[in-house]
């Protein structure tokens, strides 16, 4: 089954998002590579991330650790793989935090992105149907975390929400013969 150069998966939290991201590259026949964004700050997210790396053993999965630097570590993948980036909330959080420029980073993830020899997935979350934060720092990510959606959005050939488990095509046309929706 052949993917689209990129792929957007979006969906709030626990949504399916993942699941079906995974179930895209997986069905490739490509060589599948995980871009994992997640940092474990505390036993909750270390017990989550562990679930996340549970769920791939023994599938053929490849796992590279990039909470910072997924442009450079996208530009550095074999062009036989594919690259399943989970997930871009979580990136755009470490790179605020680190107090690093994100339109700068989403500005170099989009030109590797726009280079890239293999497919590449990318999972984000949807952070517009929530309310208004209470504090400052949640709301400058939420608006940043809108405008990255949308950039990367504008880039990407396939745009999936999931929710509920259930794949809405907002732009482009699923693999031909990909699962059973």
């Amino acid at each position: 089954m052949a993917l689209p150069p990129i792929t957007l998966v979006i969906g709030g939290a626990s949504s399916g998002k993942s699941a079906f991201a995974e179930a895209l590259v997986h069905d490739s026949g490509l060589a599948k590579v995980y871009l994992a964004t997640a940092q474990a700050f505390d036993d909750e997210m270390k017990a989550k991330i562990e679930a996340h790396r549970n769920s791939r053993s023994g599938f053929g999965w490849r796992t590279v650790e990039a909470p910072l630097e997924m442009a450079k570590e996208l530009a550095s993948l074999d062009s036989d793989e594919v690259a399943l980036v989970d997930c871009a909330s979580l990136w755009l959080s470490n790179i605020m935090l680190a107090t690093r420029d994100w339109e700068s980073e989403a500005d170099d993830l989009c030109e590797v992105l726009a280079h890239m020899p293999n497919p590449t997935v990318i999972v984000t979350n949807e952070v517009g149907h929530g309310i208004v934060p209470e504090n400052k720092l949640a709301r400058e990510f939420r608006d940043a975390h809108g405008q990255l959606n949308q950039i990367l959005a504008a880039q990407a050939d396939l745009v999936v929400l999931v929710m509920a488990g259930l794949p809405m095509v907002l732009k482009g046309k699923l693999p031909d013969g990909f699962g059973p929706w």
